[in-house]
């Protein structure tokens, strides 16, 4: 999987946990594909402070999946409810996950 679309699908179970400047430069940065550079000109820092902090979310955010396993439980079942022959299970195990 891209380091992109990894780290978007962690700091989707995972954005809560993070301060508001954390989720701020996540969010510049992963989602707004905005460069480092970019981002210090907005946020008025420096470049590697920038890049510090975008480090230091990576690593939180791999933290908490080495711990919580959110996106690992998730894809676990993921693959389990397309082995069930059952819509009504599916659909209901579905709705369990999303929340």
């Amino acid at each position: 999987m891209n380091k992109v679309l990894y780290y978007n699908d962690l700091f989707s179970y995972y954005k809560e946990l993070l301060t508001m400047k954390e989720k701020e430069v996540f969010s510049l940065y992963y989602e707004e594909n905005l460069s480092m550079g970019e981002i210090a000109l907005i946020k008025n820092v420096s470049r590697s402070a920038i890049g510090y902090k975008i480090k230091k979310v990576e690593e939180k955010l791999d933290n908490y999946e080495k711990i919580l396993k959110k996106r690992e439980i998730f894809n676990k079942l993921q693959k389990i409810i397309l082995k069930i022959d059952d819509n009504l299970i599916k659909l209901e195990l579905e709705k369990i996950i999303e929340e």
